[in-house]
This record gives C-alpha cells, sequence and structure tokens, in this order.
C-alpha cells in the first residue's frame, strides 16, 4: 500500500476509521506519512492533529484507542482506510460515532442481543428475560435444552410454522445462554469465521 501524499498541498491524506465488526464509520481523521507509519507500527489509530499541528493517538488522553485490524488504500491512493475496534466511544463528544450513530450490528441478532442485556438489568420484574436469569445458569441451560428437543420433534413432521417457531425459541435461549455465562454471539462468530478461513 502506498498512499500519495503528494497530492495534497499539506501533504494530509484523509483516513476513514470503520469499525471491523460493524462496519460503522466511526470517524474522520487526516494522517501524513509518518502518522501512517506510527499507526502501522503501534497498532493503534494516529491522526496529524490540524489543531495541534502534532502527531494524535486516538485515545490517548480519553483511552478510547482504536485497534487496527486492516488497513486499506482506495483505488487512487489518496484515501486511508482503517478497519479498528474501538475501545469505548470514538467521538470526542462521548457518542459512539462522530455521526451521533449507535456503534451496533444491523442485524436483528445483534439488537436481540442488546434487547436481552437491558431486560437482565432492567427494573420490569415482570420481563420473562428477567425471571429466566434470576433463576440462575441451570435453569437457562435447561430452557435451551428443552427448546432444542422441541426443535428436534418438529423436525420430524411437515409444520412449517411449529418448526420455524421452536427454531426461534431455541435461537432466543441460546443467545440467553451466551449472556449468562459472560459471552456475546460476536465470540461463536469469530470462531466460525476462523475455522471457514483454514
Amino acid at each position: 500500500m502506498k498512499i500519495d501524499f503528494d497530492k495534497f498541498h499539506d501533504g494530509l491524506a484523509p483516513a476513514i476509521i470503520q469499525d471491523f465488526r460493524t462496519q460503522k464509520v466511526l470517524m474522520l481523521g487526516y494522517m501524513n506519512l509518518e502518522a501512517l507509519n506510527k499507526t502501522m507500527q503501534e497498532g493503534k489509530v494516529t491522526f496529524f492533529s490540524r489543531s495541534k499541528k502534532r502527531l494524535w493517538t486516538k485515545g490517548e488522553e480519553s483511552g478510547n484507542y482504536l485497534t487496527v485490524k486492516q488497513i486499506m488504500a482506495d483505488c487512487d491512493n489518496d484515501t486511508i482506510l482503517i478497519k479498528a475496534e474501538p475501545h469505548g466511544p470514538t467521538c470526542h463528544t462521548g457518542a459512539d460515532t462522530c455521526w451521533s450513530e449507535k456503534n451496533h450490528h444491523e442485524d436483528f441478532l445483534f439488537y436481540l442481543e442488546d434487547i436481552i442485556r437491558l431486560r437482565k438489568s432492567g427494573t420490569d420484574e415482570k420481563s420473562y428475560v428477567k425471571k429466566l436469569f434470576r433463576k440462575g445458569i441451570n435453569k437457562v441451560a435447561q430452557k435451551v435444552g428443552e427448546e432444542a428437543v422441541e426443535l428436534v420433534i418438529e423436525a420430524k413432521d411437515d409444520n412449517k410454522e411449529l418448526f420455524l417457531g421452536e427454531a426461534a425459541d431455541l435461537l432466543f435461549h441460546y443467545l440467553l445462554l451466551l449472556n449468562v455465562k459472560g459471552h456475546n454471539l460476536q465470540e461463536v462468530i469469530d470462531i466460525l469465521q476462523e475455522r471457514h478461513s483454514k
């Protein structure tokens, strides 16, 4: 990868930062060659701050670093795309992104994970999720087992609606089990992707 910094009178190329998991655009900054080299060497996104007139590593004051996962150049070699893992909010305002967007997957399953987290810590004592979590891991694991058996039973018949309903029940309770164990869907996806790449 070779960025043509000479295209710019100030030697600063735009650098788009994107969350490597959610694909959300987090922010836009500017890099000179020195900032790009430091970013590649240290694995943390470093810009050239136009206001401070110096290199500036994102998170050096807040601790909200951006860990580099991939660096790419566009087709004209004059714009940098960095896929990164954010450690905390990216915007100086405290927002997830500099466009005040929530940094989460558009995928409904990830949205559902967020809802489960909210219900678990919420105050609604009538919530099914809260009640189940209160009963502990054994009950949550038991529900996953029950739903898996019910899905297998429905798989032997030809009722599409009942089969898909049981599949949805199993998937929902599987997300609950991941949560109660302190894990999440992305961790499982990471393992599947790693196995796929071998």
